[in-house]
């Protein structure tokens, strides 16, 4: 409780240094978002519809699980155009979505009830803005892009996640994290400002900017968009990102810089070497190693890692690590922290070991997002300390279960803590804010026959881990619910979930009511829905 506490104090610490900072930074809500405007593309924006070439293609994301029959799907290339795309879903009576990097879990986007998706791909800009004295990122641009083009000409960056086609709309609107997250915070933690495009009770069309500064206008409208998911407060257009304790007018001073050299390392465990005794060593160390070294501004928080125990039929269990090369004595935190978790269990294998420019390791597959010929599902949970045995014991089962042989299934276990853990947890909408570990149940598979076997382990694995809270990670001592940029329906499926709690519960905790009430003022009409939207009253 003491360690909590201090956490929130240090998060509304900054908080209010944000706020403060802010003010002599012309971040203000009230400006008129035509100032911060720039024409468009000359000729009209480009819309694809049925009878198009490209419209097989488009009318999915990169999980081939969903496939939708839109009439229309637009790329406009401004708030101005995004407007005017809105009125043209109205008038036709469609129902539309939104689409960044289309890497949605559940088919909010690709489904046949969706009749008109409004594509940012066309907003993929990563320039300086001096008036705001901050950096304006398109909501179509990708990860990769951004961090190339943030780095090559300011040498800056901002710690986001780390699939590179992976776009800046919905994995800021979620909260985003990133290898860098220990060492820096999530994304959102350096957000400044946030333009959107939402519809008012009565049909009007209206461009919005929320920023950080509690005296904005639409603080609320910025608020929101740091954690509470895509689809609930219209369309996000631009984003502008600058840490809460930048000064000056310099872009080379308002985001943090990245490391110049990270250790990338791959060890492997043979599932051959390890018995039920030893795997539960393995994720009993793993946990332990994260309960003593979550504190922010530590050598450990410059290390980032992924432990991904895949099914014995795979042969291995892997983990991949990122290190900060600049913190002291990297070497020894990448030794110390491999040493902690194989205490009591074999020696794994090194399979690579090699220190590398930060630029090139944004690339590095060890991190990387899905597969976009394949399907894959995925279901989230954060722990606040280490596993409990219900979860290891059902763990084990579902990865050495012989009726199950698939390779491609794991549990993908994720660092997090670090600086992530000194914002408070209302400070934005992301409430897991004293979390130490974020992971997924996952399978990934090619054949659409296969679908049923591949979701039935997926659902299983997670309600056994999960048996003691109602097949879910209900907030409490050891869990703090899920991530909502990793959506799950079967949250809210009694077949699945008997916990009482809801997705919104799980995803938002205590910032839900918050968030209901943005939800109400920036889309009262419920224009933007989905499976998992929040509710507009």
């Amino acid at each position: 409780m003491t360690t909590t506490s201090r956490r929130a104090f240090l998060g509304a610490g900054a908080a209010t240094l944000g706020a403060a900072a802010l003010a002599g930074f012309g971040l203000r809500g009230a400006d008129a978002p035509s100032a911060d405007a720039r024409p468009p593309a000359p000729g009209p924006y480009r819309v694809v519809t049925p009878g198009s070439e490209q419209w097989e293609d488009l009318r999915q994301g990169t999980n081939l699980r969903w496939i939708g029959s839109p009439r229309r799907i637009a790329f406009p290339r401004d708030a101005s155009e995004v407007a005017a795309e809105v009125r043209t879903i109205q008038r036709l009576g469609l129902r539309p979505a939104v689409r960044s990097g289309g890497h949605g879990y559940e088919s909010f986007v690709s489904n046949d009830d969706v009749t008109a998706i409004i594509d940012l791909a066309a907003m993929n800009q990563v320039r300086w803005d001096p008036r705001r004295r901050a950096f304006e990122v398109g909501a179509g641009a990708q990860l990769g892009a951004v961090y190339q083009l943030l780095y090559k000409q300011w040498g800056v960056y901002v710690p986001a996640g780390n699939c590179p086609t992976v776009a800046a709309g919905g994995h800021i609107a979620g909260g985003g994290y990133g290898s860098m997250n220990r060492r820096d915070g999530l994304v959102v933690d350096h957000l400044a400002a946030v333009e959107a495009v939402h519809v008012r009770a009565n049909g009007a069309v209206r461009t919005s900017v929320g920023t950080r500064d509690p005296r904005s206008p639409d603080h609320e409208l910025w608020w929101a968009y740091t954690g509470g998911g895509g689809g609930n407060f219209g369309v996000a257009t631009r984003y502008w990102l600058r840490s809460p304790a930048a000064a000056g007018d310099r872009p080379e001073a308002a985001l943090p810089t990245p490391p110049r050299h990270v250790i990338l390392s791959t060890v492997a465990w043979r599932w051959d070497d390890l018995d039920e005794a030893t795997f539960g060593r393995l994720l009993a160390n793993h946990g332990r190693w994260h309960e003593e070294h979550s504190a922010a501004g530590t050598p450990e928080a410059g290390l980032f890692s992924q432990l991904k125990t895949w099914h014995r039929a795979n042969g291995t269990i892997t983990l991949d690590t990122v290190v900060d090369a600049g913190v002291p004595d990297a070497d020894g935190v990448l030794d110390r922290h491999v040493g902690a978790l194989s205490q009591g269990i074999p020696v794994p294998t090194v399979l690579q070991r090699r220190r590398v420019p930060w630029l090139q390791g944004t690339q590095w597959t060890g991190f990387t997002g899905p597969d976009p010929t394949r399907r894959f599902d995925g279901k989230s949970a954060y722990l606040r300390r280490t596993w409990t045995p219900t979860a290891v014991a059902a763990a084990y089962r579902a990865l050495t279960d012989p009726s199950f042989s698939h390779p491609g299934a794991l549990l993908m276990i994720a660092s997090y803590g670090g600086a992530v853990n000194t914002v408070a947890p209302d400070a934005t909408a992301v409430a897991q804010r004293d979390s130490i570990i974020k992971f997924q149940v996952v399978s990934i598979w090619d054949d659409p026959e296969d679908d049923a076997a591949n979701l039935a382990w997926t659902r299983s694995t997670y309600a056994a881990m999960f048996a003691d809270t109602g097949g879910v990670p209900v907030p409490n001592a050891n869990t703090d619910g899920a991530f909502v940029n990793y959506a799950d329906t079967d949250l809210d499926d009694p077949a699945h979930n008997t916990s009482g709690l809801s997705s919104l519960d799980l995803y938002y905790k205590h910032n839900l009511p918050r968030l209901v009430r943005a939800r109400a003022a920036y889309d009262p009409k419920g224009l933007f829905s989905h499976a998992q939207s929040l509710p507009v009253s």
